[in-house]
């Protein structure tokens, strides 16, 4: 801050110099006048010159101080009252500024929440033909119809419904409800709804649930244990899905292990990064690149640890590590 300081009175500090020095020069051209008295004067005004500028440093200064030092936010109540009258609109112009902000962000802010009440009502609304639409798909005598539709019926259900947990997932703390869930009976449920789908591929299912129950909010595990069936299913051909719990350190661990094309190295460290899809496939214009992100994010708000191995060309296994007990009442008290 002195360095800068001294650079803002740059002008002002060789213009006393110059001036004195100008001083000096005439006295020692003109013989007339007494060249040490004048020294001695002009040293002593360059002495009050310093004083008042070492003087003057902190009350000149603790403004820009203020301004330095402040967080960049919204918040002004950190600047120094101003003094002079460049510091008066500088503090004028910074807080219309932040009025002006915090009233956009407001605006911004009550427009995001109107967008996303609509397209959750609209989501909901969409969600009512399409049970009707499945009702009737079920009622179909074509069977080569019937797999199709079914299938493109199940892509827009779930496409709809990660969709719907996208926009809630930013309040998820406020949507949880931690309680023992039945893993045998949540996991068969997701099967049920991608059971089509398994078939038309030729993919079946194997459980083996050393553990029975998982201390957990149904929702979202659900919807967590949705993505990696999805995943599993999408990118297997005629091989089964293995779901596997068990202990392990005390902590409960769910396993989706499949035998499809895996995951390239490469991809591994991206592979929940929003809207990231792989670059084995770069042309498969059905994924997203949102299921994993949104899981990964939903597992985080449970503490849950959600892992992933694979090789290239022989599957893939997501693990699922659940919090000890104590752990989540840390969080239920939040």
């Amino acid at each position: 801050m002195i360095k800068k300081y001294l650079l803002e009175r740059s002008s002002w500090i060789l213009l006393v110099l110059f001036t004195n020095l100008f001083i000096l020069f005439v006295t020692y051209m003109d013989a007339s006048i007494p060249f040490s008295s004048v020294l001695y004067l002009v040293s002593l005004s360059m002495l009050f010159f310093v004083m008042f500028l070492i003087l003057r440093y902190p009350r000149e200064t603790r403004f820009y101080k203020s301004l330095a030092e402040r967080d960049d936010d919204l918040d002004i109540t950190s600047i120094a009252t101003p003094e002079s009258p460049f510091e008066q609109i500088i503090e004028e112009s910074i807080t219309n500024q932040a009025r002006w902000l915090k009233q956009t962000a407001s605006h911004n802010q009550m427009t995001l929440e109107q967008e996303k009440d609509e397209l959750l009502s609209w989501i909901h609304e969409v969600k009512t033909p399409l049970t009707a639409m499945h009702l009737m798909i079920e009622r179909m005598e074509d069977d080569v119809m019937k797999k199709n539709l079914t299938y493109e019926w199940l892509r827009i259900h779930l496409l709809l419904d990660q969709q719907l947990h996208q926009r809630r997932i930013p309040f998820i703390e406020n949507d949880l409800y931690i309680e023992h869930i039945d893993l045998e009976t949540l996991i068969f449920g997701e099967i049920k709804t991608l059971q089509s789908w398994c078939i038309q591929k030729g993919i079946g299912f194997e459980l083996n649930l050393e553990v029975a129950e998982a201390l957990s909010d149904a929702k979202w595990l659900a919807f967590i244990i949705r993505q990696l069936l999805t995943n599993a299913v999408k990118y297997s051909e005629a091989s089964d899905v293995t779901v596997n719990s068990y202990q392990q350190a005390e902590h409960i661990v769910l396993e989706v292990k499949d035998s499809g094309r895996g995951i390239d190295p490469k991809d591994l460290p991206r592979i929940f990064d929003r809207g990231f899809t792989s670059t084995t496939v770069h042309r498969d214009n059905a994924a997203t690149g949102m299921g994993l992100y949104l899981a990964k994010k939903a597992a985080q708000s449970l503490l849950i640890v959600i892992g992933v191995e694979s090789r290239l060309g022989s599957g893939t296994t997501f693990t699922l590590t659940f919090p000890l007990k104590n752990e989540f009442v840390k969080l239920s008290s939040v």
